[in-house]
């Protein structure tokens, strides 16, 4: 007997840390039961994934929502879906190529022109090490997609989400924004050998730096910005990786629907007791029962920009 106590104790562990580190990455449940009713919210890359299932539960949660989408057929599809999952009538699809200015400048023209309000955009569409191609403009495509497109399209909206304030940006990065660096020669790789996880890291860093200025410049406006780590989710995302082909990464990866800091980040602003409103910065605001509010390190954000990751949240300081 004694001969398959180590064996045992070994695969013990092993199957204990697995759960352990599935918990980790993906974040914990949304405690946020806020609904939306009447506000309007815009989601990248909403036909697939975690836009796609966070724009199913804002749908459940009576928004007026538009799906962005490169794919007009999935985008159809989803948004078919999701109307009939939810009954919620008010559920779009619109075109948008993230890779074509062109047609940013139209989504953007249509949504001003068509909607009274936007109140939230979640700019989440993103590519992942891809090979090195270009965009329809000439930039590299993870830079051009992750953050070039979605810096337009906010400044496109901003005038919109100023107007209807009180209003939010959520912005998807990645925990791979620590390992970025911007090289400012080479920002589309003509100099250098294309690293694709390099390419990935510079865009999400720059996804995060450009949202700690825009939460400074929009002080005072009404619109606050955040950023935020979904956590490690089993998508369309790492086609180009091969990252989720073995059993491990299986088995430890979340399901797409890793979508609790988006919903949460979606939602708990519109909440009187766990708003901007009530939260200053570095403060945990607190439900009436005095216990805090948020994640499980969270905050709900406010005046300053935030990084949410997965769960937990680390306050950035600015300069």
């Amino acid at each position: 007997m004694s001969r398959y106590v180590l064996p045992l104790s070994v695969l013990g562990t092993a199957v204990g840390g697995a759960v352990l580190l599935k918990d980790f990455v993906a974040g914990g449940a949304c405690p946020s039961k806020a609904t939306i009713p009447g506000k309007t919210v815009i989601v990248t890359g909403a036909n697939t994934g975690i836009g796609k299932q966070t724009a199913l539960e804002l749908a459940k949660r009576g928004g007026n929502i538009i799906l962005a989408c490169r794919d007009m057929e999935k985008c159809e599809a989803a948004a078919k879906e999701i109307r009939g999952e939810t009954l919620n009538h008010r559920v779009n699809a619109r075109h948008l190529d993230l890779a074509s200015l062109k047609s940013i400048r139209e989504f953007a023209a249509k949504v001003t022109e068509e909607e009274e309000h936007v109140h939230i955009l979640i700019n989440n569409a993103a590519v992942m090490r891809c090979p090195h191609w270009t965009t329809e403009d000439g930039f590299e495509m993870q830079l051009g997609v992750n953050y070039l497109g979605h810096f337009l399209l906010t400044n496109l909206l901003l005038d919109k989400l100023k107007a209807s304030a009180p209003s939010r940006i959520i912005n998807v990065s990645s925990l791979a924004h620590v390992a970025g660096h911007i090289d400012f020669e080479d920002l589309n790789w003509e100099k250098r050998k294309y690293d694709t996880k390099a390419a990935y890291c510079q865009s999400k860093l720059a996804v995060v730096v450009s949202t700690k200025e825009l939460s400074r410049r929009l002080q005072g406006t009404g619109v606050t910005v955040n950023a935020l780590h979904p956590g490690v989710a089993r998508t369309e995302l790492g086609r180009h990786t091969g990252m989720h082909s073995s059993a491990f990464s299986s088995f430890t990866l979340e399901s797409p629907y890793c979508t609790e800091e988006l919903v949460f980040q979606a939602t708990s602003w519109t909440d009187p007791h766990c708003s901007p409103s009530n939260s200053q910065a570095g403060s945990f605001p607190t439900e009436p029962s005095g216990k805090p509010c948020g994640r499980k390190a969270g905050l709900c954000g406010g005046p300053v920009s935030h990084i949410f990751v997965a769960g937990k949240s680390r306050q950035e300081t600015r300069r």
